[in-house]
């Protein structure tokens, strides 16, 4: 009897570690490898831990600038820490096999696998059984660290393409950046029609973050090398812009611009989809938006005195505006929340209620993190 109940529990120890041996090898292929969104539990868990300890480190700053340099670290140090979590869970798999297997104490177990796993080489087993399973314990530490080598630059040059472009958008729209100031200055050189060329070169933009930032989806929360730039703010003042040029600006604007507010908030969506935002996707023209009438007339009468040809009919260009803002409008608000976005008007500057589903469809990293973005308030610095 003592016998059976022994090898009744080294059965089931043996079946513990190979579900957590298992279990690290998908969470490393539906994070590294494979080429889509896909919720992860244990990735999940590790980003939320992280998440929740610089959110306390940052809560303790007084300006955005001192908030923005500890959150600058979340998504690198989340990113490391992964293959750590995962080393060390291989570790712990191995160990009950090993167990399980026949070897001597938890201690010779924990040994074994570790010399196994991380290549040392000083324990080893005479075993056939036990030969085969430090193999795969050397094939599988190896190709962690293979995964992350390979990993980071794939991460870091989308990065790079990204930002290209956010840091030219200071020289066309300022810092912070802002739609008005982004026509303005195309008026103010004599470039209001040449600004058509822009659209394609964005619409691409917008298609990269769509691919980049669904399949890596730790480059949402990777921060621009300056505090006062974000790829948030930057989507969302390139989509209002091309909606105010269509809307409401008496010049002939490329179909190219209509393309690009189609890919943006495509793109968008798509990302705000894997934090659970709240959103319709397919709303009416005249679903309510963050921004107020009183809000565009006055954007409408900047522009006017900065000499910007406008359409004569304003209650049809709010509508067409409206009708092109409520596309993108909570996708981009939630986004700018999740990110901690700096200061843009229109964008960063507001939020909506109940911009995350109640009920998460994965309850996972996405709406763990976007549930306590709503709850975090951090008080932005704005200009006076």
């Amino acid at each position: 009897m003592p016998e059976l109940l022994d090898l009744a529990a080294r059965i089931f120890v043996f079946a513990v570690g190979a579900y957590i041996i298992g279990a690290v090898v998908i969470a490393a292929i539906r994070t590294f490898v494979l080429p889509r969104s896909a919720f992860v539990p244990l990735t999940g868990m590790v980003f939320r831990v992280i998440f929740w300890l610089f959110r306390r480190r940052a809560q303790s700053k007084e300006s955005y600038e001192q908030r923005d340099e500890v959150m600058a670290m979340f998504a690198p140090v989340a990113l490391l820490a992964q293959p750590i979590v995962w080393l060390a869970l291989l570790t712990v798999g191995y160990t009950l096999i090993f167990w399980s297997l026949g070897v001597n104490g938890l201690y010779e177990s924990f040994s074994l696998a570790g010399s196994s796993l991380f290549t040392l080489g000083f324990t080893k087993s005479d075993l056939f059984v036990n030969m085969i399973f430090e193999f795969t314990a050397s094939a599988l530490g190896l190709i962690m660290v293979a995964l992350l080598i390979a990993y980071l630059p794939t991460m870091y040059s989308a990065f790079s393409k990204r930002e290209t472009l956010v840091t030219l958008l200071e020289t066309r729209a300022g810092s912070p950046p802002s739609s008005a100031d982004f026509i303005t200055l195309a008026q103010s050189i004599d470039d209001l029609e040449l600004v058509n060329e822009i659209w394609r070169e964005w619409a691409t933009w917008f298609a990269e973050i769509d691919e980049t930032h669904t399949s890596l989806v730790a480059l949402v929360f990777f921060r621009s090398p300056r505090s006062e730039r974000s790829w948030v703010t930057a989507a969302g003042v390139m989509l209002d812009s091309a909606a105010i040029m269509l809307s409401s600006v008496a010049v002939p604007v490329s179909p190219n611009a209509r393309l690009m507010i189609r890919t943006g908030y495509i793109a968008l969506r798509h990302v705000a989809d894997y934090f659970d935002v709240a959103f319709d996707p397919e709303p009416k023209p005249t679903d309510p938006i963050s921004i107020s009438r009183f809000e565009f007339d006055e954007m409408l009468k900047q522009l006017e005195d900065a000499g910007v040809p406008l359409r004569s009919d304003r209650d049809q260009a709010w509508l067409d505006y409206a009708g092109w803002r409520v596309n993108y409008d909570r996708p981009l608000l939630a986004l700018a929340s999740l990110t901690m976005a700096p200061y843009a008007a229109w964008v960063s500057d507001r939020s909506l209620p109940g911009m995350y589903r109640v009920v998460s469809k994965r309850k996972g990293v996405g709406a763990m993190i976007a549930a306590r973005a709503t709850r975090w308030r951090v008080a932005r610095s704005r200009p006076v």
